[in-house]
């Protein structure tokens, strides 16, 4: 083939790739910009509203009335701070173990081994919230749960404690959860990344005297790093979205007061009170602050690594 055909394939239209592409472009447009004219009923007062598409051009706008009723709220600050202890701590604890996963499955030499351990730490992520949750709550149960005759046995407690009834443990619970259920699938980005290195790379390392941990530290994490920083930016523009099913499914009355965040907050008052207006404005409130989060992370990201996002 002469190199001037092998350029005219190259610039040739590839109407496969364009559909593949378009496809996700209408996805995108019907499930994420089209329902974004739904932002106006932030800013109308259509709580309780019969008929909420007669009502959207209708009722008259009334500018930031519901989003100084949700910050004046009496909840507000408990939601607030609940929303930001839970995710600041699971951005803390369980955004490094899929790194640390991935850094140790790729240590493994023997290749059967490494896809047991892979397929036994993804299985978790495909049972849904509904089914796990529940599990979790018979493992933590005060009458003949695992953790309380474990606990028994070994002699650390006394009488067995209701775990799902005490708001301190709380964040403890939904975290641990969320690291086992999430860890292994967690870690597919990044397997799927430091597969991509360089295994020369490694050989010069170990050629310049580097064992296994140092390869790990000192090549494989610095190769990655550009992919942690995109995950990370992502994971910090997401503080403020919890996870509705998980925080439903573990919550009850009894550990309310550390179990109420926003996602709970907007189905309780939206969903079951029918207030529109004003949870609309949460959510464009929620959303003002997660584009604020992305972009000041973004920037500073740029600014000491020299990765982003944009």
């Amino acid at each position: 083939m002469t190199a001037a055909k092998h350029r005219y394939n190259r610039r040739r239209f590839n109407h496969q790739v364009f559909l593949m592409a378009m496809a996700g472009v209408v996805f995108l447009l019907i499930f994420a910009y089209i329902p974004m004219i739904g932002v106006v009923i932030g800013f109308k007062n259509m709580d309780y509203s019969l008929n909420i598409m007669k009502d959207l051009f209708d009722k008259p706008f009334v500018g930031f009335s519901n989003f100084v009723k949700f910050v004046t709220d009496a909840q507000f600050k408990n939601v607030m701070l609940n929303t930001l202890s839970l995710s600041l701590l699971e951005l803390l604890f369980t955004f490094p173990l899929p790194i640390l996963f991935a850094l140790l499955l790729n240590e493994l030499r023997s290749r059967k081994f490494k896809r047991v351990v892979q397929t036994s730490t993804y299985f978790p992520h495909f049972i849904s919230w509904v089914v796990y949750g529940g599990i979790v709550m018979a493992l933590l149960s005060s009458d003949g749960g695992f953790a309380n005759s474990v606990l028994l046995q070994a002699g650390l407690i006394d009488k067995p404690i209701n775990f799902m009834s005490r708001s301190e443990y709380f964040y403890a619970i939904v975290i641990i959860s969320s690291a086992i259920k999430g860890t292994g699938w967690g870690s597919v980005i990044y397997v799927a990344a430091i597969s991509g290195i360089d295994p020369q790379i490694y050989e010069a390392a170990r050629i310049d005297g580097a064992n296994r941990r140092q390869n790990a530290f000192l090549v494989t994490l610095p190769s990655i790093a550009s992919t942690i920083t995109v995950l990370l930016l992502l994971a910090i523009s997401g503080i403020l979205g919890s996870g509705f099913d998980r925080i439903y499914m573990l919550q009850n009355p009894l550990n309310l007061a550390k179990s109420e965040v926003l996602d709970t907050y907007i189905y309780k008052v939206g969903i079951s009170q029918r207030r529109f207006s004003f949870t609309t404005a949460v959510g464009v409130f929620r959303s003002f602050l997660a584009v604020l989060l992305l972009s000041v992370g973004n920037f500073t990201s740029k600014r000491l690594t020299g990765n982003g996002l944009f």
